[in-house]
């Protein structure tokens, strides 16, 4: 059974959120008529970007034992979702129909492998005019995926959870983490 999104009424405590919630400004991906858009970018400036993102595959004890002795039926599980990962973020403009098509400098995948699954790092970096949240986030989810195809004859539940941004710099904003 799924969580509540929120309290009935459809409002939601914010107070736990780590940025002020205010009222939204000026939607930058709908034009004047209302349809989505790509933003224009081309007057921002080249700065050097990098994201970082997370995420989790929950998975059995007896997942995690094949992974730690090297015998998932279907081969090395992690070297594939770390390849997988990498691909995805280089992807991600052919799957998010909004996000700009940038060039990335470099994508590094780490996976851990815990007691109880295994946590998925993944920072993206490039010189571009735009950030490069959505590679990281892609590149997590993708190789999440790739890891539960290659590991679902052992443990059919795995469960994906907690895709999301840790940090990120440059461009406009600066850094931000998460706190």
């Amino acid at each position: 059974m799924s969580e509540p999104v929120g309290p009935p009424g459809g409002e939601r405590d914010n107070t736990a959120m780590s940025e002020p919630v205010g009222p939204p400004g000026p939607l930058t991906h709908l034009d004047p008529a209302g349809r989505a858009r790509m933003v224009d970018v081309s007057g921002k400036a080249v700065t050097a970007r990098s994201a970082t993102a997370t995420g989790r595959v929950l998975l059995s004890a007896e997942a995690v034992a094949a992974l730690r002795s090297g015998t998932v039926p279907k081969g090395d599980a992690l070297a594939v979702a770390r390849i997988a990962a990498i691909t995805g973020a280089k992807r991600t403009p052919d799957l998010i129909p909004l996000c700009h098509p940038i060039g990335l400098h470099a994508v590094s995948a780490d996976l851990t492998v815990t007691d109880d699954g295994v946590t998925i790092d993944v920072t993206a970096r490039t010189a571009d005019r735009t950030g490069v949240e959505m590679e990281a986030l892609t590149a997590v989810a993708v190789g999440a995926l790739a890891l539960i195809d290659m590991i679902k004859a052992v443990d059919p539940a795995a469960t994906i959870t907690g895709v999301m941004v840790t940090e990120k710099t440059g461009g406009k904003s600066g850094h931000w983490s998460r706190g």
